[in-house]
This record gives structure tokens, sequence and C-alpha cells, in this order.
């Protein structure tokens, strides 16, 4: 993270490609212009930056690519409004602002060994996505894994290039649901948290990790305690109540935390009062 006197200065980065991978959401491909500051850029999943369409504003992301596969910095944005509208109409080569990386990260060596479940709903799955690819990376040093994805539609699936590398990765399930399918779908029509129930994860030596709309986290976590996943097996990202990313206008708190400074990665047993009101 850059020094509070720069923080909020960010940095000059090239869109190199857009690529659409839902009718409203794009994967934006960036390139920080400076040199010397692309080679300190690091960031490990979970970490989110903030990226500004000039003279429009600003929004936070979840950072969607692993640090060590590529220098870029990649992002999936969801047309939501006007930020973001902005973005959507940029094209490769238009100069964007980016500042971070911001927040903890998922503590995947302290899940050594274990069992994971990856829980997805819509572009929630974009912070999770270096999360699945980095434990495929190191594969052998986790437990059983499988990947749970659930959008509105087939057609609100992203990722979808990366299914087949996910679902053939060894010893590892990925299960795909949507909220109403088409002629076209032959997959599972379900709730996420329906999928839960019916799958019956083991909480035997797992973590759940999970992203998503408010309302998929909340019934979520109703049937990840029905399986006795105790409170600090269960971890979230909160990255979309980022307003400043360095706690000083205080809009991003969660009881007596601040996301931005000690998130947005937290555990149900941080913020269980919170997130189960979410």
């Amino acid at each position: 993270m850059p020094s509070d006197g720069a923080a909020l200065l960010p940095y000059v980065a090239i869109v190199k490609s857009v690529r659409s991978m839902t009718p409203d959401i794009k994967l934006f491909d960036l390139e920080i212009e400076d040199e010397a500051v692309r080679r300190r850029f690091a960031y490990k999943p979970g970490q989110f930056v903030f990226v500004s369409a000039f003279g429009v504003g600003e929004a936070p992301f979840g950072i969607a690519s692993v640090y060590s596969r590529q220098p870029g910095i990649e992002v999936a944005v969801r047309r939501v409004g006007t930020v973001t509208s902005a973005l959507h109409e940029m094209e490769a080569g238009a100069r964007v602002g980016i500042r971070g990386p911001y927040g903890n990260f998922f503590p995947l060596d302290e899940y050594k060994g274990k069992d994971m479940y990856i829980i997805g709903g819509g572009v929630g799955m974009a912070p999770l996505r270096p999360v699945v690819n980095s434990i495929l990376g190191r594969r052998q040093e986790f437990g059983k894994l499988v990947v749970l994805y659930g959008a509105r539609s087939p057609q609100d699936l992203a990722f979808a290039d990366e299914f087949d590398y996910w679902a053939e990765a060894p010893n590892t399930r990925l299960e795909l649901t949507v909220d109403r399918g088409d002629e076209g779908w032959k997959g599972r029509v379900a709730l996420i948290p329906a999928v839960v129930k019916e799958l019956a994860f083991s909480a035997s030596n797992s973590v759940a990790l999970i992203c998503g709309p408010p309302i998929m986290i909340r019934f979520t976590l109703v049937e990840l305690k029905k399986l006795s996943f105790a409170d600090h097996q269960i971890v979230t990202t909160l990255e979309a109540k980022m307003k400043c990313g360095m706690g000083k206008c205080a809009r991003c708190n969660v009881g007596d935390k601040y996301v931005c400074r000690q998130g947005p990665v937290f555990t149900l047993e941080q913020i269980g009062d919170f997130i189960e009101a979410y």
C-alpha cells in the first residue's frame, strides 16, 4: 500500500484488454504505466483496488487475478452505476486510475491440508477466482476442493472459459447452479443455499469461503451452520463496503472494525453479528 500521503493519488494504468463475460460484467486487464510502480505492485487473493474513470469517479473492486501469473491486474466490473457504466464504455488503450492494493487477504497458508469449499454468487466469484487458481497452482498442499458457483441465469455465469480447467483438476469438483434455466441449460436449477444443503458439505477439517449478494450470504450461512461449520471456518469478503480505502472516512465500519484496515476478508467469528443481518 502506498504511504498515507500518496494513498489517494491513483496511478495511471492502461486498459490492455476488455472481455465481456456476461451481459453486464466485463473483465478488465489493467497495466500500470510507470514501470517502477508496476514492479512493486504486488497483491494477494482477497485484496482490492480502486479503479477510477477520470472525470467521473472511482469504485472498489476485488482483484480477480493471481499476481504470480501475470504482471497486470484484472478486475471484473458489473455495470451498476455511473462509474461502472463509464468503465464499460472503455476499450483497450484507454487510461484509468488505479490505487491500492488495499486490505488483508485470504490466508491460504493457514488452509494447507484442509478441504476447501469456495461458494460464489454472480460477480462475487471475481475475488474468489484467484483463490481457486492459487489452490490449483499448489494443488498438493490442500485437501478436497469444491467450487460452487451460481448466478441468475446461464448467461450470467462469469469465467465460463475456465470451468473445464477447474472441473478437471485433481480432487476437485465444480458445481454450477442457476436461479432459472433456459432451453440449452442442462445443469442444476436451484438457489445456492439449497445446493449447499443438498451437497451436505463436511465441516471436518475444512474452510468455506463465500462471496456474493447479501441475501445469498445470509441464507448460505444458515445452511453451513446446520452442517456444523464453526464461525472460524466460514470466511467472506466485504470489499463492496469500501469508501476511501484508508480508514479516514469512517464509512466502512462493521461494528468496531474498519473493513479497509482490518478486512475486507473476515471470518464469521469476527463479524457474525453484522453479517447475519447483512
